[in-house]
């Protein structure tokens, strides 16, 4: 029997999909990457009996990057990226894609793909087709490789897709590579160049990267441009007429002034004593209409990004993330889309009767059936995936608070869509009082049409109807005048931001999120109330600096030229290599003027910030000049030292703090240490060799516990005890700096264990060890701070084998609130000779715990 190779986007798509195709009768293996597991099962393709197998990547297979020589900023200038090689890489080393599609590919007949179906999916698929091509079985067939079209995780859609298999499309998988090749090429030789020069010069910008990006920078333009408007506002006083009247029913009504607003006091005022010597209005015109409002158009991906962000509160990239999640859950079509035009031969009824069992809105369903499903709206075509709608009924306790919230925005959405519009009568009353004309206008509904299942779209419920006849007289009970300042606008919300990017054509409906969660994670602009976009100080300074410079760069008409581009290649009709080499060299140019001109951005950045040598809080020596060096404290962390005008890295996302006033041996600087908290990583390290490892086998940003140094009481070798337990490579090392809450952790991973509270001293003991492998660890407690019996006061003993260790141990992810599991417990994966996993007795447990003061 021939075997299918089928390969979905994400573990949990490809359980869908094989569970779907096998009619829940397939295996499961673990493939020789656990993360990405195989199903198995017999079928038929083409009319002949087949052996599936089903498995997954993660996202992109490979990832565009630099060679690793042009990948060191300190010794690459930033112009050589645009010429220098670039090299796919795996995009997740540690999980070996590739590797583990070459080994399920070896000797399979057929190939097809199930990747997301958009462009950036037609590029994995070209990933995965190199990964396994030259492992397949070599015949005389020419179609061994398909694409299977779909837009919704259902049987029905599933199955159709599986009967009308395609091939992939090369120009779309093209368009992403040129995409990827140049934000790589123009982001990182604008980022290099202004991170460098100004982290090297002021210490208060916070931010890890001053990044520039050619859809990013013009997002931000969008929110300074409106920040701007914002400052040049001066606003003016004016005035409006207030008239209250009294209807026969005893009811106090607000006219409305036709006028609307008078910017001249004197004026107002004598309009104002003019009117006040008439007693009453007169009622001249009464005028009643009925209008509508038009139920909404097909949900697209921009749409349920502006609601989501409006509505909901919910960040447009948090948004798509659960969007897509129940995506792959198989809740709702596929979420990335533009159309917004439901096709002739989309099943709106099933749909609508698989909803009707919802206790939520099942009754408003039922209505909607009862009375016909109403036509849907034309909306845009695009011909790329149908609208999101929902494909499977879930309730409430199914999907977390948010997802949930999203979800019974796509189901009300969905049946509104197919709803009757929202009638009402608008009826105007017009008065006459002197010369002076006020209205008065309220709204009567006659159908709620599609509002019954949108309620925020409802008209309000507080309008006043009142009954009035023409000619009427009806007596004035206040007249006065109201004063009033006219107000800027205000900051970006998230939702205008959306529908601006969409017209000037930044991003996609895929990459738009991520470029508003860009400006925002790299301190542009901050989330104020509403889910209003405030620039900081440094997006403002960077924006104007860009104007400053080149007008271009932050303009949105260059990069909605690219991407114009772009979507040439994908249709074929635009030469790849001539796109690629016009964009980028006409950015190098823009680069060359850009780093000639750097002085006019600079002279913003010192009206605005502080400089090195003013920021900061002196901290430690430097090894060189011997006088202290700042820390600051602003993102990026780092020390700076103003004699010597040199600026050293640090750890991020973490506490900085000096260690004792030790030194390092190799270069006379002094020691400080780097932790994320009680249950967090900690280590001591040196400035100097943190950026400049002291040996060869050494990796840059490298701590004391992994320097290599033989003999220093802080280093990798002194404080070493034995081999991870979690991890292939990491060692077990104690961080002589953290007591009295002493912590071993492994140098490459996140295991971390707390031993010992208290202790006065903990040591690693040269040259003795365990049977097990383990270095001894020698333990020492002052008597008067501790309860223990006084054998265990100096005690001398395996960390792992000694019983009377295991029980003060604890071993944590360093990430956890909480211990994950003791340390005796976890043994299991240790490298030590098999000792077993044996529980300690709880009495003995509870009888150690209660020692510790």
């Amino acid at each position: 029997m021939k075997t299918v190779l089928m390969v979905a986007e994400k573990p949990s798509l490809a359980a869908s999909l094989a569970n779907i195709l096998s009619n829940g009768r397939s295996n499961s293996r673990k493939s020789m990457n656990s993360a990405c597991p195989v199903h198995e099962w017999s079928g038929t393709l083409f009319g002949e009996s087949v052996i599936f197998k089903m498995t997954s990547v993660c996202g992109h297979v490979m990832t565009l990057d630099f060679n690793s020589k042009f990948n060191n900023w300190d010794k690459v200038d930033p112009e050589e990226l645009f010429s220098c090689p670039t090299e796919k890489k795996e995009a997740s080393p540690k999980l070996r894609i590739p590797a583990m599609l070459a080994c399920e590919a070896r000797g399979v007949d057929y190939l097809v793909l199930w990747l997301d179906c958009d462009k950036e999916g037609e590029n994995i698929c070209f990933e995965v087709i190199d990964a396994v091509k030259s492992s397949m079985k070599r015949s005389g067939e020419v179609n061994r490789i398909w694409r299977a079209k779909f837009s919704a995780i259902t049987a029905k859609d599933i199955k159709a897709a599986m009967e009308r298999l395609d091939f992939p499309n090369r120009n779309e998988a093209m368009s992403v590579d040129a995409r990827q090749e140049l934000d790589l090429r123009i982001g990182c030789s604008f980022t290099r160049f202004q991170t460098k020069y100004f982290q090297g010069k002021y210490g208060d910008l916070d931010s890890s990267l001053i990044s520039y990006g050619p859809c990013q920078t013009p997002t931000l333009g969008f929110c300074v441009q409106r920040h701007d408007e914002i400052r040049r506002f001066k606003p003016e006083p004016y005035w409006v007429i207030q008239v209250t009247i009294q209807s026969k029913d005893g009811q106090d009504v607000v006219l409305h002034w036709e006028k609307g607003r008078c910017f001249e006091r004197d004026t107002s005022n004598s309009l104002l004593q003019a009117l006040k010597k008439h007693q009453v209005a007169i009622v001249v015109s009464i005028s009643q209409q009925e209008k509508s409002t038009q139920r909404p158009l097909a949900l697209n991906s921009v749409e349920l990004m502006r609601a989501a962000s409006t509505g909901l509160g919910m960040g447009p990239h948090h948004a798509m993330q659960l969007a897509e999640r129940l995506y792959t859950q198989g809740y709702i079509s596929y979420p990335r889309t533009e159309t917004s035009h439901y096709s002739d031969n989309f099943d709106l009824l099933g749909v609508m009767r698989t909803l009707q069992k919802s206790s939520e809105w099942g009754q408003e369903i039922r209505q909607v059936l009862n009375n016909g499903l109403t036509r849907p709206r034309n909306g845009k075509d695009c011909g790329d995936h149908p609208p999101i709608t929902p494909t499977m009924l879930a309730s409430r306790n199914e999907l977390d608070g948010d997802s949930w919230k999203l979800y019974d925005f796509i189901v009300r959405h969905f049946v509104a869509t197919i709803s009757k519009d929202c009638r009402f009568y608008s009826k105007t009353v017009t008065f006459k009082i002197g010369s002076e004309t006020f209205t008065y206008n309220w709204r009567t509904l006659i159908d709620a049409g599609f509002t019954a299942i949108t309620p925020w779209k409802a008209l309000p419920k507080n309008e006043l109807a009142v009954n009035f006849e023409r000619d009427e007289k009806l007596n004035i009970k206040d007249a006065r005048l109201t004063d009033h300042m006219t107000s800027p606008p205000g900051y970006l919300t998230e939702s205008e931001l959306i529908s601006m990017m969409e017209k000037h054509g930044i991003g996609t409906d895929a990459s738009i999120p991520v470029h508003i969660n860009n400006i925002s994670q790299r301190n542009y602009v901050t989330v104020a109330s509403g889910r209003r976009l405030v620039p900081t100080n440094l997006g403002i300074v960077l924006v104007h600096g860009y104007q400053k410079i080149d007008k271009q760069l932050v303009e949105p008409t260059m990069r909605s030229t690219i991407e114009d581009q772009l979507n040439l290649i994908a249709k074929g009709e635009a030469n790849y290599d001539r796109v690629l080499r016009q964009t980028i060299e006409a950015f190098r140019q823009k680069y060359l003027y850009f780093v000639k001109s750097i002085e006019a951005m600079d002279s913003l950045f010192e009206v605005s910030f502080t400089t090195l040598a003013a920021s900061g809080k002196a901290l430690s020596r430097c090894g060189k000049c011997r006088r202290y060096m700042k820390l600051i404290l602003a993102k990026p962390s780092r020390l700076h030292c103003s004699h010597c005008d040199e600026t050293y890295n640090l750890p991020q996302n973490g506490n900085i703090r000096i260690y004792k006033e030790l030194k390092c041996p190799l270069d006379d600087f002094e020691l400080v240490t780097w932790s994320t908290g009680n249950k967090g990583r900690s280590y001591p390290l040196c400035p100097y060799c943190y950026n400049q490892p002291a040996f060869r086998d050494m990796k840059k940003h490298s701590g004391c516990n992994l320097c290599l140094h033989p003999t220093c009481p802080q280093g990798f070798y002194v404080n070493g005890i034995a081999s991870c337990l979690q991890c292939d490579s990491g060692v077990l090392v104690l961080d002589p700096s953290s007591g009295p809450k002493w912590k071993v952790g492994c140098n490459k991973c996140d295991v971390i264990f707390h031993l010992f509270e208290d202790a006065h001293k903990i040591t690693v003991e040269e040259n003795k060890e365990c049977d097990c492998g383990a270095q001894l660890l020698k333990i020492e407690y002052k008597e008067e701070r501790t309860r223990l019996p006084r054998d265990l006061i100096e005690m001398t003993g395996c960390l792992f084998c000694c019983d009377e260790f295991g029980y003060l141990v604890e071993k944590f992810r360093a990430q956890a609130s909480k211990p994950v599991f003791n340390s005796r417990q976890g043994r299991g994966k240790a490298k030590h000779k098999g000792k077993g996993k044996p529980k300690p007795p709880k009495d003995k447990m509870a009888q150690l715990a209660s020692y510790f003061v």
